[in-house]
């Protein structure tokens, strides 16, 4: 069954928040849910479908389903994907609309890794003694910076690809992070800075990373009719796509992500090609993580990443391709270590044309919104999206 045009987003916030230190984890999913509520022009009884990752507290959506008061709810869906989960939130909730199962789905996210002094990516993080690899790779120093470093040397080797020209990524963030208030680092920052940044994880500077903050997000997704009923731009869910990638029992190949296999399913639903996106939110936890997978969402070919970020081909009113217009996870904001929602979150400010003046794709009917969740270099999952604004 086609997603197309199933379902619309009607509410979307971002909390202003970058360290939470007055607030727990269910009130910030509180306070996103009501923003998004706000947003939309409804209320906490419209509400009959929630959807939630690993980073809601307790019982799947059981414990913040009692938190928020959701008393008529006919619908949960905790698929966790890492950071992707809520890209894949919006199609489920899109086929839970079109099978009837709800009508207004609320989709949350919130933590506050930094309130909390989380450790870094550069610490060995386990998910817990039965997982299967973890006794297989943490004792051979699996870090999440090393394994995207991975990814970033088997690129280099492959294609040539540079720090130079992984550097142009955060560069373009850091210009669009400028003329956002609540971003973490609005200074713009040069190729040279990047490069000289101190080394994480080889090939990749500090500035290559993303940013550790807390606060976190919210939409709200609704049948066409509700949508069209609001005093709101209408954004339809055009396309959707899901995806995990392995370690295929051993033979990984690190050039390419699962994004390969979701925005193809995207694209082939919403009935486009990339040629037709102006905007995209790409998932930055590092630079290398956008130069994968805009190959794979086929804004270029593979190996040619390197050449197509460069010399400003992602800063919005500059480049081609306008890119995480808020300065994304490398500059503004990555709540709970989980980027995929902000990504959604600046794809339908834009096509609102609400973003920041500086940074407004003009006439933007389309956008593409992609996640990544896991780690890049071992197993993931990938969820894609593509948007329109409706007349």
């Amino acid at each position: 069954m086609s997603l197309k045009h199933a379902a619309c987003i009607v509410g979307a916030f971002e909390h202003p928040t970058r360290k939470a230190e007055h607030q727990s984890v269910a009130q910030l999913h509180a306070e996103v849910a009501w923003g998004a509520l706000q947003d939309a022009g409804l209320t906490k009884d419209d509400i009959d479908g929630y959807f939630c990752a690993g980073d809601a507290p307790g019982m799947g959506p059981v414990n913040i389903v009692d938190y928020l008061g959701l008393d008529r709810l006919r619908h949960a869906d905790s698929t966790d994907f890492g950071g992707s989960s809520y890209l894949a939130h919006v199609a489920h909730a899109a086929a839970a609309i079109a099978a009837g199962r709800c009508n207004v789905a609320l989709i949350t996210l919130a933590g506050r890794p930094r309130a909390e002094a989380m450790a870094t990516g550069t610490a060995p993080r386990s998910w817990g003694v039965n997982v299967p690899d973890d006794p297989f790779e943490i004792p051979m120093g699996r870090t999440v910076a090393a394994a995207y470093g991975l990814v970033a040397m088997r690129h280099m080797y492959e294609f040539g690809t540079t720090s130079e020209q992984l550097a142009w990524i955060k560069v373009a963030a850091s210009h669009h992070a400028q003329h956002n208030p609540n971003a973490m680092l609005k200074k713009v920052v040069t190729v040279a800075e990047v490069v000289a940044s101190p080394m994480v994880a080889d090939p990749l500077h500090r500035l290559d990373c993303c940013v550790i903050s807390d606060g976190g997000g919210a939409l709200i997704v609704t049948r066409p009719e509700i949508a069209k009923s609001l005093k709101r731009p209408v954004v339809s869910v055009r396309g959707t796509g899901e995806a995990l990638k392995h370690q295929a029992g051993g033979t990984i190949d690190l050039t390419y992500s699962g994004g390969r296999m979701s925005g193809a399913a995207a694209f082939a639903e919403a009935g486009i090609t990339p040629a037709d996106i102006r905007y995209a939110s790409i998932y930055d936890s590092f630079t290398i993580t956008v130069l994968v997978q805009l190959e794979d969402l086929g804004f270029c070919a593979k190996g040619d990443g390197g050449k197509f970020v460069a010399d400003g081909n992602l800063i919005s009113g500059v480049g081609r391709l306008a890119f995480n217009t808020d300065g994304g996870g490398l500059c503004n904001n990555h709540p709970a270590n989980r980027g995929g929602m902000t990504k959604i979150i600046e794809a339908v400010r834009q096509l609102r044309g609400e973003a920041h003046p500086a940074v407004q794709v003009p006439g933007l009917s389309l956008a593409l919104a992609h996640g990544t969740g896991g780690l890049l270099g071992t197993r993931h999952g990938s969820a894609t999206l593509i948007l329109e604004r409706m007349a």
